[in-house]
Order: structure tokens, then C-alpha cells, then sequence
């Protein structure tokens, strides 16, 4: 198991945060997408996971509602996965939220995006529904853990 070093980052570093994205996720994204996202949001978290002096993974998110923390995207480099890094990354944030007296932590998942679910499954969320993703055309499962009293 990686013992990775999650760090809080700032806006400066969103440019190291999608050059992450863009070695996981396809279609790649620019800079500025990600910068519209974030438009008007509060609370807007970054994490990099690190291991040694190496990226090996990331956290978006920012808030949803006032009681509730969405979980944009978590990533993990393929040569970092099955080390315990999502994890590492998925209770940092949740930590993270715990603090800022946040009710709920959620995320989506598409459904094909097994080991994905298994880990949120394992965390504790609960499955609280489906809606479809008009830009994939498939379904992503919604979700959701509750954080009061954790």
C-alpha cells in the first residue's frame, strides 16, 4: 500500500491538477474548463497526492448546497492504482468536508466505472439514485455519505 502525501492545493495549481486529469480521464480538458466550472462556486477544494516527489493522483470538489460537499472528480495514475491512493484521497476529502461543517459528501459515478463504486461502497456512501449524462449518454450513480457524526 502507497503512502501517499495529500496536499491542499491553491488556484495556482490547477494547471499541475488538469495536466493529471488529462493523463486519467478522455476527452482532455483545458484549463479553462475548468476554471467555468468553478465559477460562482464556494468552497472549491483541490487535493494532489504524492508519493515520494511524484503526482499520483487528485481531488476536485467544491460545495453543492449549504449542507452538502460534491465530490467532482478523484483521479488516480494507472501505475498508482490498487495502493490504497483513491482512498487516501476519498477520507481527505471527506475529512476536509467534515470540517467545514458540511451535512453530506456526494458524488457521481458512471456505472461502468466499477472499481469506482466498490470504493465509494466500501467508504460507507449510500446509493441515493441515478440521472443521465447527457454528454456520455449513460447514467451516473449519485452517491452520497453522511458525515454528521463521523
Amino acid at each position: 500500500m502507497a503512502d501517499a502525501v495529500i496536499d491542499v492545493v491553491g488556484p495556482d495549481e490547477l494547471p499541475a491538477v488538469v495536466e493529471l486529469y488529462n493523463q486519467i480521464f478522455r476527452p482532455a480538458r483545458t484549463i479553462e474548463s475548468f476554471r467555468r466550472r468553478y465559477l460562482g462556486r464556494h468552497n472549491v477544494l483541490q487535493m494532489i497526492a504524492r508519493v515520494g516527489d511524484k503526482p499520483a493522483g487528485f481531488f476536485l470538489g467544491f460545495e453543492l448546497k449549504p449542507d452538502t460537499f460534491f465530490a467532482w472528480f478523484y483521479g488516480v495514475l494507472p501505475e498508482f492504482r490498487r495502493s490504497g491512493i483513491g482512498s487516501q484521497l476519498m477520507e481527505a476529502a471527506q475529512s476536509w468536508a467534515t470540517q467545514h461543517q458540511y451535512e453530506y459528501i456526494r458524488l457521481e459515478c458512471h456505472n461502468q466505472h466499477r472499481p469506482m463504486l466498490h470504493l465509494a461502497i466500501d467508504l460507507g456512501y449510500d446509493i441515493v439514485g441515478i440521472r443521465w449524462d447527457t454528454d456520455r449518454g449513460s447514467n451516473l450513480v449519485i452517491c452520497e455519505k453522511s458525515l454528521i457524526g463521523v
